[in-house]
């Protein structure tokens, strides 16, 4: 789960964090008031769950609170379009006023999960501000690891080592170890998959400031955390993901054209790769789960066939607890229902798969039956046109 940029700011500084002066605005006469508050200039930003605001025109620098409220009234019941958005954007509903810093240092400070070494990670660089994918691939050297042990915790001789890389002033060695541990903190206790300060600057009086901040939580532990699943943003959401969640349905919207539904997630990786052999994309990720019922596959091809991109469909069943016949009635019930038809391709195996496939026969949906992913791969070539 994503929050926005003022709600994780107000949980960095609940674990004594510096973030700079704020208020969050919804209508252009809040953030008039708010940008008053500030001094003669401030910063408007937009609220969304994505990077690249600035250069998308959603994070402007304004030297009054009449331009505050002009720039607010632009961006408020808009959309923001940027490079991690996709094409139709993602609605404004807040800004955020906040006070304007002196900048001496940018800097990039973030705690992630790495896969390689089956923990967290702190992430620390002197080229804040950036992308650190592009940092990565251009200048590989100036980003600074740590290893967490997640036994023994963050040891504060790894908070000073990352301080003295960074190359801080002397005396704020103590200051920015204690601020990474601060950010390991909120990263621990608030179960986060991402605990990012992007840039964490140094500003010409000497104080360290998280001038941006970005927070993602793991979903599988939101249930301990009930004062989190309050800040969730609903309309910041792709809405198949969002009517997928409802059922607790494993969904991920795609590019491509071609529906995907699959029971276990391996499989689904493996159906999806078929249909890029087949020279064709994916339109989605989607698992239903070992143990879906009736209505969980109808409601999971109901989802496949709401989303306007899908031309064509691939099931990969392989019953186990989940029985074919179970995931044949529930594909016939949700395609019944609807007003166009799209070529479905099908490959069951397992539990009851005769009987799934006596199902789908005889249905009227013209379903091209398969044995295996090669097969499927050519059905969905031939389904293109």
């Amino acid at each position: 789960m994503k929050i926005h940029e003022y709600q994780a700011k107000a949980v960095l500084a609940e674990f004594g964090i510096p973030v700079p002066k704020s208020g969050v605005a919804s209508t252009p006469d809040e953030a008039s008031a708010i940008a008053a508050e500030m001094g003669e200039r401030s910063v408007v930003k937009a609220q969304v769950h994505a990077g690249g605001r600035g250069l998308a025109g959603g994070v402007k620098v304004v030297g009054s609170p009449a331009e505050a409220a002009s720039v607010a009234g632009d961006l408020l019941g808009n959309k923001l379009v940027t490079h991690q958005t996709g094409p139709d954007g993602v609605p404004v509903t807040r800004v955020l006023i906040e006070e304007t810093a002196q900048i001496a240092k940018e800097y990039y400070l973030a705690v992630v999960i790495d896969s390689g070494s089956r923990g967290p990670v702190i992430m620390a660089s002197e080229a804040g501000g950036m992308d650190i994918e592009e940092v990565a691939a251009t200048t590989p050297e100036k980003i600074l690891r740590a290893n967490i042990d997640v036994v023994i915790g963050l040891q504060p001789f790894q908070c000073r080592h990352l301080a003295y890389g960074l190359g801080l002033p002397g005396e704020l060695i103590r200051p920015a170890a204690a601020l990474i541990t601060n950010l390991y903190r909120v990263f621990e206790a608030k179960d986060c998959s991402l605990a990012e300060i992007n840039p964490l600057v140094l500003t010409e009086e000497g104080q360290l400031l998280a001038l941006d901040a970005k927070l993602d939580f793991e979903d599988d532990a939101l249930a301990r955390h009930p004062e989190l699943q309050e800040l969730r943003d609903t309309d910041q959401e792709d809405p198949l993901e969002l009517e997928a969640s409802k059922f607790d349905i494993s969904y991920v919207k795609l590019d491509g054209d071609v529906g995907c539904m699959v029971n276990g997630a391996g499989l689904a990786m493996a159906t999806m790769d078929s249909i890029t052999m087949a020279e064709a994309m994916p339109a989605n990720f989607l698992d239903v789960g070992g143990g879906a019922t009736e209505e969980q596959v109808a409601q999971a091809f109901r989802l496949l066939l709401s989303d306007p991109q899908v031309k064509r469909i691939l099931v990969n069943v392989f019953g186990g607890i989940l029985r074919c016949d179970v995931a044949a009635r529930g594909i016939v019930a949700a395609a019944e229902e609807a007003e166009d038809r799209v070529p479905i391709v099908v490959r069951m195996l397992g539990t009851n798969a005769d009987e799934g496939k006596e199902i789908l026969a005889q249905s009227n949906l013209g379903v091209t039956l398969v044995n295996d992913l090669n097969e499927a791969a050519a059905a969905i070539r031939q389904a293109a046109g």
